[in-house]
């Protein structure tokens, strides 16, 4: 995994691992004198972190398995949800790349410091759902907006989009409501908030087969899937067709 997030970040050589079948550039390298935007830098090894450190200082890389210095002229911006200070401290994130990317830092207040935020993101977030899975969603009722404000959000936008999606998923109609909403933000204790792979791709079957009204071809287009795969998935989720009248 180390090695392809190092290729995706500064391109490798013919050969140079397994699956390397030509020569590839990074996305440094075709950045030019655009932005590189680095999300979750964190998650970044330590190997990983001082080739980073090396760009940044000097504006130069390799490729993997490459012999020769490139340079580049794309500007980093480095976005986290974990305290690199302490990652610092327990020697898991380099203090020298600590202070390369802390030169100017805007701090995001978590979603449940500004609900108020909750509906325009809920928007975006819904039509960009819309887009990635066919589905039809034009809004959220009231009162399961009201509950979403209400909720502490601690994985952020992330879980909101995370919450949507589903709520997208299992939704009857066109509109999500709060019977749709309440499962997936319940404590752990309480109930469990998320859903199998299996039962979210069910769901997405379901509602894709709903809306072409069990046409199978458009529903495989939609889906990016064959039709024996479409059969082969609907006899493993119990899915049957409506009765012909």
């Amino acid at each position: 995994v180390g090695t392809l997030l190092e290729s995706e970040l500064f391109g490798h050589e013919k050969g140079a691992f397994t699956g390397a079948i030509s020569t590839k550039k990074g996305k440094f390298e075709l950045a030019g004198k655009g932005t590189i935007f680095l999300d979750e830098v964190s998650e970044l090894s330590l190997d990983l972190q001082a080739k980073l450190l090396r760009f940044l200082q000097d504006k130069e890389f390799q490729r993997v398995g490459g012999i020769h210095t490139l340079r580049s002229e794309a500007r980093v911006i480095a976005a986290t949800n974990r305290p690199l200070r302490r990652l610092v401290e327990e020697g898991r994130f380099r203090e020298d790349l600590y202070y390369r990317l802390s030169v100017a830092t805007i701090k995001v207040p978590p979603l449940r410091e500004r609900a108020s935020d909750i509906p325009l993101l809920a928007e975006y977030l819904l039509r960009k759902i819309n887009r990635q899975l066919g589905t039809r969603i034009r809004g959220i009722h009231e009162r399961a907006l009201q509950r979403m404000m209400e909720y502490p959000w601690p994985g952020n936008v992330r879980e909101l989009e995370n919450v949507l999606t589903k709520a997208a998923l299992v939704a009857s109609g066109d509109v999500i409501l709060e019977e749709d909403i309440s499962p997936l933000l319940e404590s752990p204790e309480d109930q469990p908030r998320t859903m199998s792979l299996q039962e979210v791709e069910r769901a997405h079957i379901l509602k894709v087969l709903h809306y072409t009204n069990w046409h199978y071809g458009k529903a495989c287009e939609i889906l990016g899937i064959s039709r024996p795969t479409l059969r082969q998935k609907m006899r493993r989720y119990g899915i049957e067709p409506p009765p012909r009248r």
